[in-house]
């Protein structure tokens, strides 16, 4: 199982990036969770047995997931977490 952990930074915060996220994980078939940091960011958990499914994910992600977001940054790493069964939006 591949494992990613992805920090988005812009305009992610209001405009609907959470839900978005979490709709378009679902659509590649990624599985994980999405939250809001108190910093203005969103963190992202993304797990996949596909590199490919993760990559277009990424891709998606850079774009921004809905019309109002602005990616200006993101940074990737690989991740260590217990697996996850679906994609769950945190509050």
């Amino acid at each position: 199982m591949l494992k990613m952990r992805f920090i988005v930074s812009g305009r992610v915060q209001g405009v609907g990036f959470r839900w978005g996220t979490m709709t378009l994980a679902k659509e590649i078939g990624i599985k994980g969770r999405v939250w809001n940091n108190n910093d203005g960011t969103v963190e992202i958990l993304a797990q996949s047995d596909s590199a490919s499914k993760l990559i277009i994910f990424e891709q998606k992600l850079r774009k921004g997931p809905t019309q109002f977001a602005r990616v200006d940054y993101l940074d990737k790493t690989t991740a260590n977490f217990d697996d996850f069964n679906d994609f769950q939006m945190a509050n």
